[in-house]
């Protein structure tokens, strides 16, 4: 009897299980039951930070150009608001960093004049590239994290940030402060050049000396085998995926169940719990963490 490798995600937890061939069917079943995206979304919405001095739980998203970070953040408004949104513009053109600045994007609760703001606020920032003068620098990125880079700071590849400029801040509070860092990578994307990875790894290990949680979003996962694309309940039964999680987790040295498998909203006109399920497990993890840091500073 042979054995293939499947798995599957819980609400909060990762599994990967060893068994035979025919127990696909079973676990397909496991799959096939509603992931509770209502209960997920819920929980979400209701977060508040953990101090009341901390305003907003800040999550700061970097990695490659083009590998979905502005379109997770659309993803994530879209569970939020429990509708297709357009909170980050995206380009299909992804050979240069379509967004340039320091960008703090808010998610909207209510309509008209009772709207106001989920406390959870994602960064978006220009994208890392391959060379010393292309893309955002990690030292920027460094800054970023520390709360000393002003919103609407216009990133130069080859004049780094530094105390005498206007996009610095000199005396950030605790609210201005990254309590979560975020890398995605996309899934259908070819290798990351071994130059981007180790200015991921140089980030990620000042993130950890800051003591700041980290984990990564694989996107794009539909694109990467045939299986995904056809049904989305198949993300974890992919040796593809699984494989392409592993070879990162090496290379960067995020945990595997650090890592969380994601499909951004790309032509879909409504929401699909397939979709939101995925997007929420990681929002959820993102959370606990993050939350977990404000209690300590």
């Amino acid at each position: 009897m042979s054995l293939v490798l499947t798995g599957f995600r819980s609400l909060r937890t990762q599994y990967f299980l060893f068994g035979p061939v025919g127990f696909r069917t079973e676990l397909r079943y496991v799959l096939s039951v509603p992931r509770k995206v209502q209960e997920d979304r819920q929980y979400v919405q209701e977060y508040k930070p953990a101090k009341d001095d901390i305003k907003y739980l800040r999550v700061l998203l970097y990695g490659p150009v083009g590998h979905g970070k502005s379109s997770l953040i659309n993803s994530v408004s879209n569970v939020f608001r429990g509708r297709i949104s357009n909170l980050a513009l995206t380009a299909t053109l992804s050979n240069k960093s379509f967004t340039t600045t320091y960008q703090t994007h808010k998610f909207i609760e209510g309509q008209g004049s009772s709207k106001t703001f989920y406390p959870v606020v994602f960064i978006d920032m220009m994208g890392l590239e391959e060379g010393d003068n292309r893309g955002v620098h990690e030292n920027d990125i460094k800054l970023a994290l520390q709360g000393h880079v002003k919103e609407g700071h216009k990133f130069n590849p080859v004049s780094l940030l530094t105390q005498h400029d206007p996009g610095y801040n000199p005396t950030p509070s605790a609210d201005d402060k990254v309590h979560v860092l975020v890398c995605v990578i996309s899934a259908n994307s070819p290798q990351i050049k071994p130059s981007i990875l180790q200015k991921m790894k140089n980030v990620r290990e000042t993130a950890s000396e800051l003591g700041i949680p980290q984990i990564a979003i694989m996107t794009n996962i539909d694109g990467l085998c045939d299986e995904i694309e056809k049904d989305l309940k198949n993300v974890y039964m992919s040796k593809r995926l699984r494989k392409k999680m592993r070879d990162f987790s090496a290379a960067v040295g995020i945990p595997m169940n650090c890592i969380f498998p994601v499909k951004n909203y790309s032509h879909e006109i409504n929401l699909k719990d397939d979709i939101d399920t995925l997007t929420l497990s990681a929002l959820r993890t993102i959370i606990d963490f993050g939350d977990d840091f404000i209690e300590k500073i």
